[in-house]
């Protein structure tokens, strides 16, 4: 549609699916294409309650955040953070406190296009493009630099992220690089699809994930701890998402292996 082309990025092939998108699609937003919602739906064919899913990953950044908040944390950095949908981090936590800083990061140039255009005019919140791995592009963008003092804590969030990461890409070693730079106080959110719910139609969606030329890469609970090597786990440590300290209305569903399919904790560096 013509509509549509007018907010994409030059360069940008539409026609190919992509997981930011995708998940913009199954949470309810607008910021996706054709082939992103016909691959969206395809999935959900599959697995039906996949969209809870994602709405429960929703709701523990909710939780995990104004934790980070409650415990003195006052600036946030987002990695992974996909397209701008109702309930971004920003909104969470400067309602809690208006001084939070936030900046976030995807690799997705549609997903940052939309966070520039819904950050604008917020002196507190920016957005860099840019990899996981690129370690140092992260932590030293003038972005980060501005709103970031790492001799204060941060609150370091990856949410569905690391199952996009490959063993390869050694993703204990990139998360290590990025915890030698918080001093202690800083906290670590992550979620991760897991490879423990036994949910019925996971084998089947990740195979069709493929057509996104980065599907996601099922996760044990033991291999998922790993990620919080030289962290603390807060309690009730690595649990199924909707078991992370569930506090209202939406946060559990009626299906067990769903409130279990993505993983989720919170630890603090120490």
């Amino acid at each position: 549609m013509a509509a549509e082309r007018n907010w994409v990025p030059a360069g940008i092939d539409t026609s190919v699916p992509s997981p930011a998108r995708v998940y913009d699609y199954w949470l309810g937003g607008g910021h996706n294409f054709e082939a992103d919602r016909v691959l969206a739906e395809q999935i959900l064919k599959l697995m039906p309650d996949l969209r809870s899913a994602t709405q429960l990953n929703r709701s523990f950044l909710r939780r995990a955040v104004l934790h980070m908040v409650d415990n003195g944390v006052r600036q946030f950095l987002d990695i992974g953070s996909g397209i701008p949908t109702v309930g971004n981090l920003h909104e969470i936590v400067q309602r809690a406190d208006p001084s939070c800083r936030v900046v976030y990061v995807d690799r997705d140039p549609v997903a940052v296009a939309h966070s520039q255009m819904l950050l604008a005019g917020n002196p507190n919140a920016a957005v860099i493009q840019t990899d996981l791995r690129d370690v140092e592009g992260v932590l030293e963008a003038p972005e980060t630099r501005q709103l970031i003092d790492f001799d204060q804590p941060v609150g370091l969030i990856m949410l569905l992220l690391l199952h996009f990461v490959p063993d390869e890409w050694d993703p204990v070693g990139l998360i290590a690089q990025y915890r030698e730079r918080l001093v202690p106080g800083s906290f670590f959110a992550v979620s991760h699809v897991s490879g423990d719910a036994n949910a019925s139609g996971l084998d089947e969606a990740v195979e069709a994930y493929k057509r996104t030329q980065n599907a996601p890469i099922v996760r044990s609970h033991e291999e998922v701890l790993r990620f919080f090597e030289g962290f603390e786990l807060e309690e009730p440590g690595l649990v199924g998402c909707a078991f992370w300290r569930p506090d209202g209305v939406g946060d559990v569903t009626d299906k067990q292996e769903i409130n279990n399919l993505p993983f989720a904790g919170v630890a603090r560096k120490v």
